[in-house]
């Protein structure tokens, strides 16, 4: 499938989420991704349900991270499956890995044997808690990290600390590895040498901290959750109207100066007439908003609202996000054609480019479904590899 990353082969040695999130995001924007699996299970993944669908019982979790990649199935215990990994190296620009410390080396493929087959060969390594350090070797389901790593102290009502609904951790870190890998291809245009790219879910969540770091390394203010609202600012967060609640957004001054009006509330009110004293006076402000937003519904509020320039929103639930049409304009909803279970659609890729035609994507793949094609393409690479090197041989008078 063409897309700026044509010609560049990726080997997906990743389960779970935070790798195969990155490989996927790699695949949409072109590359050939490799997923390898052990034989009999494959993906963790491929297991993890209700809910499943058909008649096999697809997981429709393994569905939501593995589009647009080929599997092919290798004990990587065996000499055989060793061999053809080894293979694999050999002809591939990324290996991906989310393995934790130590597994790679003692299945035979250390960092310095990967760049002894491929000295060109990008490595992105995703772990839990990072490669080394005091605590480098634990394992890091995602869950595991929002806790670790602060997440969910800051998220939930009061005093409740909460998960967010979404693997994040995974997601961050899918994310950041991405990235790595973008910047090691380019690096390698200068360098012509592949380098080891290393990030974990821990060291993503930590970089996404924001202003709730250095509410504590710099004002030494540990935060705390306040639920829907903005630890800093308000009017910000959820407010209920006569027939539900809705989102209001009131970032700056200029905002407020809009936004008071519609609400009964004089801007230049000294309780409320700037950011700090309208965020110390929280629920007292949220009890007067609330008593006008609760005489009218939650549509009127939003064209209201909108009319004014003040940024608010519903709250929808997954299955109307889906069926909104500025989802689908957005292409944000993709049909995939799935050998099990015929024409579905999955959750589509979050980047566009001008100018590029709508892509055609493929159905996550089945265990093993791509072996004969994966084999048959290694043998013309290593075909090919030969006569090269006979050429160049004669060329040389060897």
């Amino acid at each position: 499938m063409p897309g700026p990353l044509e010609d560049v082969v990726i080997v997906d040695l990743s389960r779970v989420v935070a790798g195969p999130q990155a490989t996927m995001t790699l695949a949409d924007l072109g590359a050939r991704v490799i997923k390898v699996e052990q034989p009999g299970g494959g993906d963790e993944t491929r297991g993890w349900g209700p809910p499943f669908a058909g008649d096999d019982q697809v997981s429709t979790y393994y569905l939501s991270i593995n589009r647009n990649k080929e599997s092919i199935t290798l004990d990587l215990k065996s000499d055989e499956g060793r061999a053809t990994l080894s293979r694999l190296v050999r002809h591939a620009d990324v290996l991906v890995e989310n393995f934790r410390p130590g597994v790679l080396d003692r299945l035979g493929f250390p960092v310095e044997r990967l760049h002894g087959l491929n000295p060109g060969l990008i490595v992105l390594s995703i772990t839990g808690f990072g490669h080394d350090g005091p605590e480098g070797g634990r394992p890091g389901y995602d869950a595991i990290v929002q806790g670790e790593a602060g997440i969910m102290s800051v998220t939930g009502p009061p005093g409740t600390p909460s998960k967010v609904g979404l693997s994040i951790a995974d997601i961050l870190a899918a994310g950041n590895g991405v990235a790595g890998v973008l910047a090691a291809l380019y690096e390698r245009t200068r360098t012509g040498r592949g380098t080891v790219v290393r990030t974990s879910l821990l060291a993503s969540v930590v970089g996404a901290h924001m202003f709730q770091g250095t509410r504590w390394t710099v004002a030494r203010d540990a935060p705390e959750s306040v639920g829907n609202d903005h630890p800093s600012i308000a009017p910000y967060g959820t407010f209920r109207c006569k027939d539900g609640q809705i989102q209001i957004g009131v970032a700056n001054q200029n905002l407020w100066r809009r936004f008071a009006p519609l609400v009964g509330i004089d801007a230049d009110d000294p309780r409320y007439a700037t950011i700090p004293a309208r965020a110390a006076r929280r629920p007292e402000l949220t009890a007067d908003i609330e008593r006008v937003l609760a005489g009218d519904t939650r549509d009127a509020w939003l064209a209201r609202l909108d009319e004014a320039g003040v940024p608010a929103g519903a709250i929808r639930s997954i299955d109307e996000v889906y069926e909104w049409e500025q989802t689908r304009s957005q292409g944000l909803v993709i049909e995939v054609d799935h050998p099990q279970l015929g024409r579905i659609e999955l959750p589509g890729p979050p980047l566009r480019f001008d100018g590029a035609p709508p892509r055609a994507h493929a159905a996550p793949p089945l265990l093993g479904e791509h072996n004969d094609t994966v084999l048959a393409w290694l043998d013309e690479k290593d075909r090919k590899h030969r006569e090269a090197v006979k050429k160049q041989q004669k060329e040389s008078g060897e």
